[in-house]
């Protein structure tokens, strides 16, 4: 079992509300106008984000979807997000991935910075799960931090593996210093 489970995420969140500094980090800032510059153009009808954490991806994705399922595994992080989301279209669910109920119907999957906590199988779930959940030619943002951490998986790693087994074509993929973007296609 992962040292990653519910119980970590509760706790990282009970110390600390905002505990990767999502709010005020110019990195975070950065990586979220870069994860919103990268979505196609026009609206989606329903975006499914893993790993909403307090919403501040979220609000942002708000202004380009009709809706939007928001996944963590945190009731506390989920909490603040309904605050931080407040007038818009978001069904916020406790989850701890691959489990959980994840929605039908889905154009557009964001998975920032999340799939790198997950054991092989777990993502390979994940994966499976998304594939038959999604509308044909959903399209799917991965973001993930690329310096080194003690995550189950590094994110080339991750994101490689969660590609080949949700059967998705890369769209484009920008490398920083930092962090990997993905813009992939469901089949």
């Amino acid at each position: 079992m992962s040292k990653y489970d519910h119980l970590h995420f509760e706790r990282l969140y009970e110390e600390e509300i905002d505990p990767w500094r999502f709010r005020d980090s110019d990195y975070e800032a950065d990586k979220y106008q870069k994860t919103i510059d990268a979505l196609p153009p026009g609206r989606f009808s329903l975006c499914l984000e893993l790993g909403c954490s307090i919403g501040v991806l979220t609000r942002l994705l708000a202004e380009r979807c009709e809706r939007i399922i928001a996944v963590d595994t945190s009731e506390k992080a989920i909490s603040e997000a309904k605050k931080v989301c407040a007038g818009f279209r978001v069904d916020f669910r406790q989850a701890h991935l691959p489990e959980g109920w994840l929605g039908k119907g889905m154009d557009l999957v964001v998975a920032s910075e999340v799939l790198y906590y997950l054991e092989h199988e777990a993502l390979f779930k994940l994966a499976k799960r998304l594939s038959e959940a999604v509308k044909p030619s959903a399209v799917c943002i991965g973001v993930h931090w690329t310096g080194s951490t003690d995550y189950p998986l590094g994110a080339d790693e991750a994101c490689e593996l969660f590609a080949r087994h949700a059967n998705l074509t890369s769209l484009e993929r920008r490398d920083t210093a930092n962090y990997r973007l993905d813009v992939w296609q469901f089949p």
